[in-house]
């Protein structure tokens, strides 16, 4: 009997142990992963920053008129497609407006 008391104790003995040493482990392991949520954290901002400025649209229109050679359209070469009932064509001579589409997707991010 005092035996099997003793096997026992030492049995809630190591799961005591065990249990202690198994969340010392977890706490490394939270303190990890808390500093790699840092620097992941750090990088998508720098990765934010260097988004804004590569969609700047004044860099994007300089590179397309240094790099590729374009240029903002003329009047009369914009032909704007309307979706829905056909509409009458406006006369060949009417001034047609010019607008330029800006992407508004990417100025949400943050």
């Amino acid at each position: 009997m005092k035996l099997l008391a003793g096997l026992l104790g030492l049995c809630l003995v190591f799961v005591f142990v065990w249990e202690r040493v198994d969340m010392v482990r977890l706490g490394y392991q939270i303190e990890r992963l808390k500093q790699e949520r840092i620097v992941l954290e750090r990088e998508r901002d720098e990765l934010r920053v260097k988004l804004s400025a590569l969609s700047a649209p004044d860099r994007i229109a300089k590179l397309a008129s240094e790099r590729l050679g374009l240029s903002l359209p003329q009047q009369g070469q914009v032909i704007m497609v309307r979706s829905g009932p056909a509409a009458p064509a406006p006369p060949p001579d009417t001034p047609v407006e010019v607008r330029v589409a800006k992407n508004q997707f990417w100025g949400g991010v943050r």
